[in-house]
């Protein structure tokens, strides 16, 4: 029997313990405007990854040992499983925010654990100004997207306050996601910009932007030379010393990466995914990819697709990972995938 957004929680009231969270497997979006006295407590937690954007006011969220104060423009995320609850702060007159309850996607693994706090809450304070309207804007996407039937048009995408969208057909469902991960991605790569290298050189830096920027373009040491105003030679030097590694070894495994990436987010052939991230040879790219990630591509995908990411068990302590969840893997600490 499908779920409907009419059966779904919608607000809840301080009497109200042990408030239900969507079923595991829904991508549900709404927003709130919420009174001071509204509280929401699951001493269970949720099967689901709980998304919040705070447009005006503040809230309080609390999940496990860990508890913030939700300002305008903060991100707070909560992972499944953990004990958690909400509400509208202490002294404040409201809270309006919008949040998504849903299965994050195995990608989201990287953006967010820089922002980890504890407990499986992940707080993202200090997204830049200009990106607020830019948030609100795909959150209104994702509510609409959410409500789209079929194949026709989106409805429109200013539902009343309190309305709660409920994603019903892949497309509807994979749309909403695209939205929220536009979200993820512009607060996460926004708020806290990653720390130039102590006596990096400025034109190896240029290139190393220009390698993660389009990996699959059929980048040489000449073009990238000449991208950064560098003979070859002196800037394959340059490079290798500064990085540790030669400019096409870094270039082969930002491509591994983006091919990743594919796998785990569109349903691409393996040798589309291995054109579109560089690699001439499907041959080739099966070989290093099983060397990279530990299994061939296929099988990756099937791993992560399956599994999709967990952080915490239900008991609130870290699951341990298996051999094929180096989702990114760069830093030596891979987000597990659930069991």
């Amino acid at each position: 029997m499908p779920v409907r957004a009419d059966g779904l929680p919608g607000t809840a009231g301080p009497e109200d313990v042990g408030a239900p969270a969507p079923p595991p497997g829904l991508v549900v979006a709404g927003h709130f405007d919420q009174p001071l006295g509204y509280v929401v407590n699951r001493p269970h937690g949720s099967a689901s990854w709980l998304f919040t954007w705070t447009v005006s006011g503040r809230g309080r969220l609390w999940q496990g040992g860990a508890e913030t104060s939700a300002g305008a423009g903060r991100l707070v995320v909560l992972a499944p499983g953990v004990p958690h609850g909400y509400a509208t702060r202490p002294g404040d007159r409201h809270w309006r925010f919008w949040w998504a309850h849903c299965q994050a996607r195995p990608s989201w693994a990287a953006w967010l654990r820089p922002y980890h706090v504890g407990d499986g809450m992940y707080e993202v304070t200090s997204a830049p100004a200009g990106v607020h309207d830019r948030v609100e804007t795909a959150f209104r996407r994702m509510h609409a997207d959410a409500r789209r039937p079929g194949a026709g048009a989106p409805p429109d995408t200013a539902p009343p306050d309190g309305h709660i969208a409920v994603a019903h057909g892949s497309a509807a469902r994979e749309l909403a996601l695209c939205a929220l991960e536009e979200v993820v991605l512009l607060t996460t790569a926004g708020a806290r910009p990653a720390a130039p290298r102590p006596g990096l050189d400025p034109r190896i830096r240029r290139a190393q932007e220009l390698i993660d920027a389009d990996p699959g373009a059929p980048h040489t040491v000449r073009s990238l030379a000449e991208g950064v105003a560098l003979s070859p030679s002196r800037f394959a030097h340059l490079f290798s010393r500064q990085l540790g590694q030669s400019p096409m070894r870094a270039l082969r495994e930002a491509r591994l990466r983006h091919a990743a990436r594919l796998l785990e987010g569109t349903d691409l052939a393996v040798e589309r995914v291995a054109a579109a991230s560089g690699f001439a040879s499907p041959f080739h790219f099966n070989r290093v990819f099983r060397e990279r990630y530990g299994t061939a591509p296929g099988a990756y995908r099937t791993a992560v697709q399956d599994n999709g990411f967990q952080v915490v068990s239900r008991t609130g302590e870290n699951v341990p990972p298996k051999p094929i969840a180096r989702v990114d893997g760069d830093d030596g600490n891979p987000f597990p995938l659930t069991d």
